[in-house]
């Protein structure tokens, strides 16, 4: 079986301008907001964002700039809790 690199910008480029969620690495933090944009380094901008701390609400903070390397996953906010799919290669 043989590896094959998926590119993620064209997966985030889909993503502009719908809700998403947003994980980082440490304390369950989470942000669910209005992708408005990304960079080359794959910064995120997100519009009308709440914070979700261990999956409680902890208030809205409206424009938020996410730095790249602090980011653990991303997905579409419409998934749900397990938004994997198959694997095929």
């Amino acid at each position: 079986m043989s590896f094959m690199p998926v590119n993620p910008r064209p997966f985030l480029q889909d993503l502009v301008n719908k809700e998403i969620m947003v994980r980082l690495k440490w304390n369950e933090t989470e942000y669910k907001g209005r992708l408005v944009s990304i960079d080359s380094y794959m910064n995120i901008q997100l519009a009308e964002a709440q914070e979700y701390i261990k999956n409680n609400f902890s208030g809205s903070l409206g424009q938020v700039l996410i730095r790249c390397n602090n980011v653990l996953w991303i997905r579409a906010a419409g998934e749900g809790e397990n938004g994997d799919v198959k694997m095929d290669g």
